[in-house]
């Protein structure tokens, strides 16, 4: 690899975390209506239903600093000491009481007790799951970005992983679905600038499930991206993030900018604002780098435990388990 292919990569890299958090902090403040979004497209309002100030995260880039904190460390995601850790992790941050917090994931953490293992949250998410015909919402989709830096190109560990992580709080099939398609879309992304959620189909579980998430992609290509409102559901969270990208023209003359018309489309959809654009956010770092959004914004950045964006995308190197396994 030459030292621009180094260089690209590693904007690539940090740009999954600082993506999911710019678009995170954007949608914040348009959260279910918190705000109108004017003419002039989305800014770093705060506000929304956390009161955040300006530039501040919400649960979702949180939860995902979860897992970016176990990663960072130098462990994978496929053991069960590193899935507790994260674990862990999650049940931290529950008992700092966060205004933000999802009603099913407070549920799972609450139910998995005060120092919670990986085996005792996927069991307290399976049990929630059985009593809640509805348990397949975005809440594990919009923390999944770091877990592709753990094992980034290692596809068949990203699945694998993606799965477990969604499992911890979200035990319905459609989420880890959701997570293994995005979470391998994230990275082909970093590794081949390309942006491809259906490459990873071949890893989802089954016939039935392949099918399924075919036709969910062909719905969210054709559009328009207005149509997937409301979005708490997983499947309509990643329609409402993928159509947002795919129906955002590519500008000739500043390619990146992409990235930030993409998120101003996510936002425009509505409903769960701060969650689509988080996700979004995600893949699109991937593809353009976290160079791709303005150093405004990356400068306002910060967050649940007291970092910033810097501070993420410092994480986020740290993570790259290119050469790295289990």
């Amino acid at each position: 690899m030459t030292d621009g292919e180094q260089s690209t990569l590693r904007d690539r890299v940090a740009g999954v975390m600082i993506g999911t958090a710019v678009g995170d902090a954007l949608g914040a403040g348009y959260e279910f209506g918190s705000a109108p979004l004017g003419p002039a497209g989305p800014d770093m309002i705060g506000g929304g239903l956390g009161n955040f100030a300006p530039g501040e995260w919400t649960d979702d880039t949180t939860m995902a600093w979860c897992i970016l904190d176990v990663t960072a460390r130098g462990l994978r995601l496929l053991s069960d000491d590193s899935l507790s850790a994260v674990a862990r992790n999650f049940r931290s941050w529950y008992d700092s009481r966060p205004p933000d917090i999802g009603i099913q994931t407070s549920a799972v953490l609450r139910a998995a007790g005060p120092d919670p293992t990986a085996a005792a949250l996927h069991r307290a998410a399976a049990d929630y799951t059985s009593r809640n015909s509805r348990s397949a919402g975005n809440g594990s989709l919009m923390r999944t970005a770091p877990v592709a830096l753990a094992h980034l190109g290692d596809r068949p560990a990203i699945a694998r992983a993606a799965a477990q992580v969604s499992a911890l709080t979200h035990a319905d099939p459609r989420a880890g679905q959701a997570c293994v398609l995005w979470s391998l879309a994230i990275d082909r992304a970093a590794r081949e600038g390309v942006l491809d959620v259906r490459s990873g189909l071949e890893f989802v579980d089954d016939d039935e499930a392949r099918t399924f998430w075919a036709s969910r992609i062909e719905e969210a290509e054709q559009g328009p991206p207005s149509g997937f409102n409301p979005n708490g559901w997983v499947v309509s969270a990643f329609q409402a993030a993928w159509s947002a990208i795919l129906h955002t023209p590519v500008p000739s003359d500043e390619p990146a900018r992409h990235a930030c018309d993409s998120l101003a489309a996510a936002i425009a959809i509505g409903d769960d604002t701060d969650t689509v654009a988080a996700i979004a956010g995600g893949l699109l770092g991937a593809r353009w780098g976290a160079s791709a959004f303005p150093a405004r914004w990356r400068e306002m950045l910060h967050g649940y435990p007291g970092i910033t964006g810097d501070d993420l995308a410092t994480l986020a190197l740290a993570s790259d388990g290119a050469s790295d396994t289990d």
